[in-house]
């Protein structure tokens, strides 16, 4: 990457906040699943490091996560670092096949169709004729007979 291609991704980065932080616990496998599919969804990333009790400095991390997910660190500002890697929709797509389309639970969820008032109101209409009386007042409905008039 040359230092234009970097110039723009840092100028990119600039309105970013950090939205993944490493503490104590430093680098661990569950951390690097989390940046991989981050990279793969965004891009470029920015990570901050928590300085007063990260076991490293932030360049060390910067260094160990560019090596272990195959990104470019575009820079490290105290305990800020900003990670480009280029989406890769094969990687994607397998992704994606790994895990699966999901539990039937979540596919009927998807099926669900919302209901709005008006529409409630008939269905309670239908079971019970006497539910009339709890219409709600609609301005130009009329098709059935309000409750008590004034």
């Amino acid at each position: 990457m040359d230092s234009k291609q970097r110039a723009k991704y840092r100028a990119m980065a600039n309105n970013l906040d950090p939205i993944i932080q490493i503490g104590k616990e430093g680098i661990s496998d569950n951390l690097i699943a989390q940046i991989d599919d981050t990279l793969d969804v965004r891009e470029l990333i920015k990570i901050r490091v928590h300085l007063e009790t990260a076991p490293m400095l932030p360049k060390e991390f910067a260094n160990k996560l560019a090596v272990a997910l195959g990104a470019d660190v575009i820079q490290v500002i105290g305990g800020v670092i900003v990670l480009y890697r280029e989406a890769d929709p094969e990687r994607v797509a397998e992704k994606k096949k790994k895990r699966g389309a999901g539990t039937a639970k979540a596919k009927a969820k998807k099926k669900v169709k919302i209901k709005g008032l008006r529409q409630r109101q008939r269905e309670k209409e239908e079971r019970n004729p006497y539910a009339i009386y709890d219409r709600p007042r609609y301005k130009g409905d009329r098709s059935k007979k309000q409750g008590r008039s004034k």
